[in-house]
């Protein structure tokens, strides 16, 4: 299986160095938007090759880029148009913020010796980087492409794509169910009766902080208080993303390797389900889909199989005699009492061993059909 990965390194020029890159920067912007504008004036123009026609000599000669960045450009742009036509829409396309995309090995590589060679309008320039976080990506195995230079609150960062084959998990030791929720953000239970539980309180309170926050400045209205309200956005969805990787490492070292997780199948479940007022937001603003992207493909880099079943009657049904009804759970006191053989459990718990039996049936439809 392909796994296509973007990892972030943070680079640290000299003051001369950051003085090319932020030259580099601003010069490629205008050029985006100057290939912009001719690809809109040509019937918003997606093709590469033909936008390349257009502009390639007017972006080396007005705006200084080299070779390659030219045609980065233009395969930005293009992609951008591209994106346009399939949604039906019908405008201009504006870079606002300065980036610069690098193809690897023709404006930018890694060397041996802990520097990134990165081009500017002045010729490559060689800058130490930080990989913290990221030192796997440099053990020979992976296949780097495409990068994007970002310049954000003073400082330059490196997001470059990574790319390695990995083989489908063949053994199957280990079946884990996990159910999601906001009580618990995640509660599992593997093949040998071990649990984990992500308590979610912590997390609840501070989506309720930043709800607040965000009432008060909108109540407030000024210029300062949208700008704040934007950075406070931003510092949401960072905040998330970062419980979601935190969350999903704990998971993948929980199951281990050889593992099939089996998880709930949340598509549309914001559609489907009924939410009490005051934990709405919480629900519906929480990213469960990037966490399940993030299982799957650190499942993969782990030799672990993540599947998702439907998650219908899961907190209702008893894992001991099969019996199926609502009254079966206790929402207010989150507890599980079987109508018929009174077996009793948190109901979180409850629903993370019915989704690991489903994996185990899975797995074992699976084995009869290999």
């Amino acid at each position: 299986m392909e796994l296509i990965i973007t990892a972030k390194a943070k680079v640290l020029p000299t003051s001369k160095q950051a003085i090319l890159l932020q030259d580099a920067l601003h010069a490629n912007r205008k050029a985006l938007n100057y290939a912009s504008q001719v690809a809109y004036k040509n019937n918003l123009l997606s093709k590469f090759k033909s936008l390349q026609q257009l502009v390639y000599t007017e972006l080396r000669e007005q705006f200084g880029l080299k070779s390659q960045m030219a045609c980065n450009v233009c395969t930005v742009v293009a992609g951008s148009y591209a994106t346009v036509k399939e949604q039906g829409k019908i405008t201009l396309v504006e870079y606002e913020r300065p980036k610069l995309q690098y193809s690897y090995g023709r404006d930018y590589s890694f060397a041996k010796d802990g520097l990134v060679s990165i081009g500017t309008l002045q010729g490559r320039i060689k800058i130490p980087f930080i990989t913290k976080g990221i030192e796997q990506y440099f053990d020979g195995s992976w296949e780097f492409g495409t990068a994007t230079l970002v310049y954000k609150k003073g400082k330059f960062f490196l997001h470059f794509a990574v790319k390695k084959i990995f083989e489908a998990t063949s053994t199957i030791k280990n079946i884990v169910g996990v159910d999601f929720g906001m009580r618990f953000l995640a509660t599992a239970i593997d093949s040998n009766d071990s649990h984990f539980f992500k308590n979610g309180a912590a997390i609840k309170e501070t989506k309720a902080r930043y709800v607040r926050l965000r009432k008060g400045l909108q109540a407030c209205g000024t210029k300062s208080a949208k700008r704040k309200l934007q950075k406070v956005s931003g510092k949401e969805n960072r905040f998330m993303t970062h419980t979601n990787h935190v969350l999903s490492k704990a998971l993948i070292q929980f199951a281990g390797e050889h593992s099939l997780i089996a998880i709930e199948d949340l598509t549309g479940m914001n559609l489907t389900t009924t939410v009490r007022k005051r934990d709405r937001y919480y629900r519906l603003t929480w990213a469960f889909y990037q966490l399940r992207q993030m299982l799957e493909y650190k499942g993969n880099m782990n030799n672990i199989k993540v599947t998702a079943f439907d998650p219908a009657y899961t907190s209702q049904k008893c894992p001991k005699c099969g019996n199926t009804n609502k009254n079966n759970r206790n929402k207010k006191i989150h507890t599980f009492c079987c109508t018929t053989c009174q077996y009793k459990s948190n109901d979180d718990r409850i629903g993370a061993m019915n989704l690991r039996q489903m994996g185990i049936e899975y797995h074992h439809q699976m084995t009869l059909e290999a």
